[in-house]
């Protein structure tokens, strides 16, 4: 059983939407939701939101770690496929930066594309293997903290964005798409897809053909830059906002 666990072979491939991968997207859900729900809780004592900052850094930390431990271990490490450049990849790290330095612009940058990305990715997991399998575990529990760090600085670190924040991560995206497309030219590789579409289904299949599905991923990145920026903060403000127009209004 600890042998297949970490075996580099599929013995159980992934299929998407099966009971394990919805029990993971659970997980994640309800661990950003107790996040929302307890976060005056967890602002109003430093050293608990102190102690869960610590937390999803190292638990990154280990996350990333642990999978170049693993590639090593098994012998499939490849300048090619296994280098931290995928957006999700570099997000991780951005966001152990984000954590350490709690940096506006990586805070931006980790809402926008690491949410943006990361939440691609659990719906429609790059993935070989299912469960039980390290590298399903690692993948989503990953991809969850990516997602759990960007919400942390939002909820209980107060970290507001604005229309600039969302024009300055796209911007930054694609100077990072062009640096990796770079590497990729030298490396003969594909990281973030940006010489062909991935081997398993995505939302790229949607999105034409190479290099047509690169140009409408610049449009999906600006409209899920902009759903996240108003489902975050434009309508919430527009509901308070009426909510104190009709209380002032009953006094």
């Amino acid at each position: 059983m600890f042998a297949s666990f970490f075996s580099s072979s599929v013995s159980e491939p992934f299929s998407a939407f099966s009971p394990a991968h919805l029990i993971s997207l659970a997980l994640f859900l309800a661990a950003a939701a107790a996040l929302f729900l307890f976060r005056h809780s967890i602002r109003a004592r430093p050293r608990l939101a102190g102690g869960l900052r610590f937390f999803l850094l190292i638990a990154l930390i280990a996350s990333e770690a642990s999978l170049h431990i693993w590639y090593i271990a098994q012998g499939v490490w490849d300048a090619r496929y296994t280098l931290p450049l995928e957006l999700c990849s570099l997000m991780l790290l951005a966001a152990i930066l984000l954590l350490i330095t709690r940096s506006r612009f990586l805070a931006g940058l980790v809402f926008f594309a690491g949410i943006g990305g990361a939440l691609q990715a659990l719906l429609t997991p790059n993935l070989a293997y299912g469960y039980p399998h390290f590298r399903f575990v690692q993948f989503f529990a990953a991809h969850a903290l990516i997602i759990l760090s960007a919400l942390y600085m939002v909820w209980i670190e107060g970290f507001r964005p604005t229309w600039r924040t969302v024009l300055t991560a796209m911007l930054s995206l694609n100077v990072i798409a062009l640096a990796v497309y770079m590497l990729d030219r030298l490396l003969d590789a594909n990281y973030m897809f940006l010489r062909g579409k991935p081997d398993t289904p995505s939302v790229l299949d949607r999105l034409g053909d190479y290099p047509l599905y690169i140009l409408a991923e610049e449009l999906l990145a600006l409209f899920t830059f902009s759903a996240l920026y108003a489902v975050f903060f434009l309508i919430p403000d527009a509901l308070r906002r009426k909510a104190n127009a009709l209380g002032s209004r009953k006094f």
